[in-house]
């Protein structure tokens, strides 16, 4: 079993993609043998109302029996627009999203926003997990009108530490600062995961440094390629990752924190 926890359908602003719809992402599951995919609309990250996205990728999930059973969607939730509670709750309750992902760099607020601790804690309250991604595409090749500014693992740390119950997802890691003591123990004592994709996610430190249960295969397709997250892992020595965490990092931590 392969489950890819960091993948995408829609569109981005700045760039052509090729695998932005459930048609063609499967077709990509189906050549690299990927079971699962848990997925998310571009679209959300740039529509001023994000449940016209939500509503978009239900839509093309439900139109097929087969992306029903091979899609997992997370919703874009924007805790600063008006009536995201209202937006949450059909969400989880009518569409059948099983996780959030969350973009402050882009709907402009703060970690430790008011908004964001109430959603976050909302999303505890119901055991579904709160994704967060460090970058979308590398500052180096964005567009003047796209973000400058990549986010690294200490960034989260308020939010972490405001609901530190919650369950949560960190992706597509491109930058690494030093972490104190307190820090790493706050990352191992958290029910979360870090995914492959990132050209930082050193999936060997991050087993010695969090635990085998803390990393999850993330492909951050289409806009990342699709098989180096997988290979970061999976090339690993014996001693760096015997078959048992290879069996975590392919779906078993993906399982846990989204709740299969």
């Amino acid at each position: 079993m392969l489950i890819d926890i960091n993948a995408y359908i829609g569109h981005w602003p700045f760039k052509q993609l090729r695998c932005s719809t459930c048609k063609t992402l499967l077709e990509k599951m189906n050549k690299y043998g990927v079971d699962i995919s848990v997925i998310t609309n571009l679209n959300g990250i740039f529509y001023k109302n994000t449940q016209a996205a939500n509503e978009e990728l239900y839509n093309e999930i439900s139109s097929s029996k087969k992306y029903r059973s091979r899609f997992i969607p997370f919703a874009i939730i924007n805790p600063i627009y008006a009536d995201w509670k209202y937006d949450f709750a059909v969400c989880y309750k009518k569409l059948g999203m099983m996780g959030l992902r969350l973009y402050p760099q882009y709907h402009d607020y703060e970690i430790n926003n008011p908004g964001l601790i109430e959603l976050v804690k909302m999303a505890r309250d119901r055991d579904i997990p709160v994704a967060f991604t460090t970058r979308i595409v590398d500052k180096r090749s964005r567009s003047w009108m796209d973000l400058d500014k990549e986010w690294d693992l200490n960034d989260f740390l308020p939010i972490i530490r405001a609901v530190p119950d919650a369950k949560y997802i960190i992706l597509n890691i491109a930058n690494r600062k030093k972490l104190s003591d307190k820090d790493i123990e706050t990352f191992k004592n958290t029910d979360i995961v870090f995914d492959t994709s990132g050209r930082k996610s050193d999936v060997p430190g991050t087993i010695e440094k969090f635990g085998k249960n803390k990393v999850a295969f993330g492909t951050h397709t289409p806009i990342l390629d699709y098989l180096t997250g997988r290979i970061r892992f999976e090339a690993l020595k014996e001693n760096e990752a015997d078959e048992e965490t290879k069996k975590l990092i392919r779906s078993e931590n993906a399982r846990r924190i989204i709740g299969l």
